[in-house]
């Protein structure tokens, strides 16, 4: 007789947006932060292992629905995310997303997350990950260029791993400054409100560009960027969107992820196709140059890609063991017998 309460293969783990609030809490912030950079770093090192592939996207005058997928040929991921910048005037979320992994063996889904939050999260891990292996030595002043969702997650996982102490703050709307100095509130760094995005950057080390209008703005200009800094461009991460002015570029050696996806949406979409760059799991293996010289201008061009998020993911995974942070969901369909899905239905009435 066909079962009508699901095995334990078919359910799968859930992690929904309160327990993956739980689970930051429980961990640590910054020390979460910090173990999913170690996650993302550690599949970096494995990189040519991986199914690779640019997100695929749907994109509207209004934003864009991408999926990312990839495989490191056992487990199998895959992250929806949306990018709609008009949302927060409605009082919603720009970013929203959700990931899954899955047994490559058997097809059979392993995990279902939330990812609006881990996307932050990771975003933020790679970003100090990369920091780590391209700022100057002992940098501690990072300039906060847009304050919205990302900035907080991004200033305290460059203070958890690069080791960041003072941070200088600029948006266009006033406001968002005010968030984030309020959240930073006591987190142990030095804070800056700043009027201009060249009062921001002033004496910064590291500056981080994250803004989110989908068009082609100039954040930073030449001229306001001088030698031996490290820009973290993560703002651009679509076709149509940049923030630094192309000079910038040409002055820098810029270092990315994916390169047939960075030369569609991000800042080198405004450079020719042979425009040289780095792959960033190079230098982490140690096949690349990261910075070589005091006076040498690194330039992370992040536009996200797939394998951060199955890290991410994987880490969740890993760390949910032993806890309550989930709850299992009855995802598929589990007959007796496998051919007889149809006998299952009906004799479930």
């Amino acid at each position: 007789m066909t079962k009508l309460n699901p095995s334990k293969l078919a359910m799968v783990p859930f992690v929904s947006v309160d327990n993956m609030m739980r689970l930051i809490h429980f961990v640590g912030l910054e020390t979460m932060l910090t173990e999913i950079a170690d996650y993302i770093e550690e599949d970096f090192k494995r990189w040519e292992l991986f199914d690779k592939t640019p997100r695929v996207a749907s994109h509207s005058s209004e934003g864009v629905i991408e999926l990312m997928p990839t495989s490191d040929g056992e487990v199998y991921g895959f992250k929806y995310v949306n990018g709609h910048p008009k949302n927060t005037k409605e009082g919603l979320q720009t970013v929203t997303a959700f990931g899954l992994l899955a047994n490559v063996g058997n097809g059979y889904p392993v995990l279902l997350s939330e990812m609006t939050i881990l996307t932050a999260l990771r975003t933020a891990a790679t970003s100090a990950m990369v920091a780590k292996h391209l700022a100057p030595k002992g940098a501690k002043t990072l300039a906060m260029i847009g304050n919205g969702a990302q900035s907080e997650f991004q200033a305290l996982a460059m203070k958890a791993i690069v080791g960041v102490e003072k941070l200088r703050l600029f948006d266009i709307d006033s406001a968002a400054t005010a968030k984030a100095m309020k959240n930073l509130e006591g987190q142990g760094l030095e804070l800056v409100a700043c009027k201009t995005p060249e009062e921001a950057i002033e004496g910064a080390q590291i500056i981080t560009t994250c803004t989110a209008d989908k068009q082609y703005a100039t954040i930073l200009t030449d001229n306001m960027v001088g030698a031996g800094v490290h820009i973290n461009a993560i703002g651009g991460d679509c076709p149509g969107k940049t923030e630094l002015h192309a000079d910038i570029l040409k002055r820098s050696d810029v270092f990315v992820e994916y390169p047939p996806q960075t030369r569609v949406e991000g800042e080198i979409q405004q450079m020719p196709e042979d425009f040289a760059v780095t792959e960033m799991w190079q230098v982490i293996n140690g096949t690349a140059k990261g910075r070589t010289s005091d006076r040498q201008i690194t330039l992370f061009d992040g536009v996200g890609f797939a394998v951060e998020d199955f890290s991410a993911l994987r880490y969740v995974r890993d760390r949910l063991k032993n806890t309550m942070f989930y709850q299992d969901l009855d995802m598929l369909a589990d007959p007796d017998d496998p051919r007889d899905l149809f006998g299952m239905v009906q004799r479930a009435g």
